[in-house]
């Protein structure tokens, strides 16, 4: 089942709305699932694992400093933390920014490019022994990322590797879709009379 990449977007902002997160969060998210999914790597599969945590609703799973190793109460969550980042990408030109124990960290990656991309330069994403660079617009990345990583250590980074080809199209894990399409489910209205009459045309008049 090969998916464009508007189709994944789309789905995966009211999958994340579905789980609970708002609507900013959710805009973030899809745009992240759709750049990994770009850059060769399944993130409806990443998304799903990480909404099935249901870490939405909890200030636990969000940083508590950003002037320190940045932790939570409990796991942090990638979209929230991934956000701080963002909003911190000057502060990497300072040195690196460490986290502790952050749940699917395969979604800090967009952040990180993001981060990459306000700096004009190359980002390094250090979790668990693994590594993974971006300029913004690709990413070089191990194939199998733990799902929780103990430590994110992100540097800014003069190495520029060799890119994977990009693609406009995904073939993500069929379950994983589905758990998605499941969420994204939530956030469509229930039909009420007065829309289905509108949606059929003639409404109560008959012409016959």
């Amino acid at each position: 089942m090969k998916l464009s990449l508007n189709e994944i977007e789309a789905t995966a902002k009211r999958a994340v709305r579905g789980a609970g997160y708002p609507w900013g969060v959710a805009e973030e998210a899809s745009k992240s699932t759709r750049w990994l999914c770009r850059n060769g790597h399944d993130g409806v599969a990443a998304l799903a694992v990480l909404l099935d945590k249901d870490l939405a609703c909890s200030a636990d799973h969000r940083p508590l400093a950003t002037n320190e190793t940045w932790r939570g109460a409990a796991d942090l969550c990638p979209l929230v933390t991934g956000a701080f980042l963002s909003d911190c990408a000057q502060s990497l030109r300072s040195g690196p920014v460490t986290m502790q124990r952050v749940a699917v960290p395969l979604l800090i990656l967009p952040f990180a490019a993001s981060a990459a991309s306000e700096l004009r330069g190359c980002v390094r994403v250090e979790m668990d022994g693994h590594v993974a660079v971006t300029d913004g617009d690709n990413l070089l990345c191990d194939d199998m990322l733990p799902e929780l990583a103990e430590r994110i250590a992100v540097h800014t980074s003069e190495i520029v590797p060799s890119w994977r080809p990009r693609s406009a199209q995904m073939n993500p894990d069929p379950e994983s879709w589905d758990r998605l399409a499941a969420l994204a489910h939530r956030t469509y209205a229930p039909a009420t009379r007065e829309s289905r009459l509108r949606g059929a045309g003639a409404g109560l008049s008959d012409n016959d």
